[in-house]
């Protein structure tokens, strides 16, 4: 097994990993990295406003509260652009690029983005290409993907385009885009992968606990990892994946939630606190039947108010 670093990664999820989740997890935990939301690439280079809106530790050197570094996640069909717009993350902090490949939604699919990609490796390989000559040799081009489109016929030559474009890392959510998020994930391709690569590889997909991530880490061959809905569903799972915590308690997950709820309505997204309460609930409810009954205490509300003091009960 090619042991590079034991990654532990936090995995960029769309309107759910914000900087305010981002601060939360990685301070409880110790993660190597974080991936941003993506930021869309059209035909333009995208406004700084973007980036950092997207990104808002770039103001603190791309880095979260507790000093875990930032990279901003990339999403686009157009090489030149993708570029351009991987230069100005860069410049304003980001530490590295990621490129997404991996989004499985219909309406980015439409517009050529995301997982749609995996059926033309050559585009794949000239917008990783392009952006790692535009970034340079000092700064990290990661790469994340599915098995596939419809299915994996494509990827060991999504997986030589990557790998000739000399890219820096590589992740791979287990499932191609029309599997989507059912499990089981299929760990044994990533092993695959891991034959023909000889940089840094993250196996991504159904790590909800030690045990997933022990499992995936011997089927996928790889020893690192990238956490998503598992690290929503129980807030310390990093740490308990390292040995240095045990699963959190509902006890203390109650504090973690109260923390969440003062700073949400104090933020930017105050507006849609009930809404990404009950979506977070949802996820937390698979580990903590707890969570459950909050869930269903809440599920018809909407003043913040009475929201909060359900909360705090």
């Amino acid at each position: 097994m090619k042991n590079f670093e034991n990654l532990v990664i936090l995995a960029p999820m769309e309107g759910v990993v914000d900087a305010l989740m981002r601060d939360l997890l990685t301070g409880i935990n110790s993660y190597n990295l974080c991936i941003t939301e993506f930021i869309r690439v059209v035909d333009s280079l995208v406004p700084k406003l973007v980036f950092n809106r997207t990104c808002p530790e770039l103001a603190t050197g791309a880095y979260t509260p507790s000093k875990t570094p930032l990279r901003i996640q990339l999403l686009g069909q157009q090489p030149q652009w993708m570029a351009e717009n991987a230069v100005r993350a860069i410049e304003m902090g980001s530490h590295g690029v990621d490129i997404n490949f991996g989004c499985p939604a219909k309406a980015v699919n439409k517009s050529k983005g995301g997982a749609v990609l995996l059926k033309d490796p050559e585009k794949i390989y000239q917008i990783v290409s392009a952006i790692k000559k535009a970034v340079g040799t000092d700064h990290d081009v990661s790469v994340k993907i599915r098995l596939g489109f419809d299915d994996t016929s494509l990827l060991n030559e999504v997986v030589s385009a990557i790998k000739s474009a000399e890219a820096n890392m590589l992740t791979v959510h287990a499932r191609t885009k029309l599997q989507g998020y059912k499990a089981p994930a299929y760990w044994e391709y990533i092993a695959e992968i891991e034959k023909q690569i000889d940089f840094p590889l993250v196996a991504n997909g159904e790590i909800w606990n030690k045990a997933d991530a022990i499992r995936c880490q011997e089927i996928a061959n790889t020893n690192n990892i990238m956490l998503g809905r598992g690290a929503l569903a129980l807030p310390n799972l990093a740490d308990v994946i390292r040995g240095k915590q045990e699963p959190m308690t509902w006890q203390a997950m109650k504090s973690v939630i109260h923390t969440y709820s003062q700073r949400e309505l104090i933020g930017d997204k105050s507006y849609y606190f009930s809404s990404r309460l009950k979506q977070w609930l949802r996820y937390l409810r698979l580990q903590f039947p707890e969570a459950e009954q909050l869930f269903q205490d809440i599920k018809l509300l909407k003043n913040k108010e009475e929201i909060l003091a359900i909360v705090h009960a």
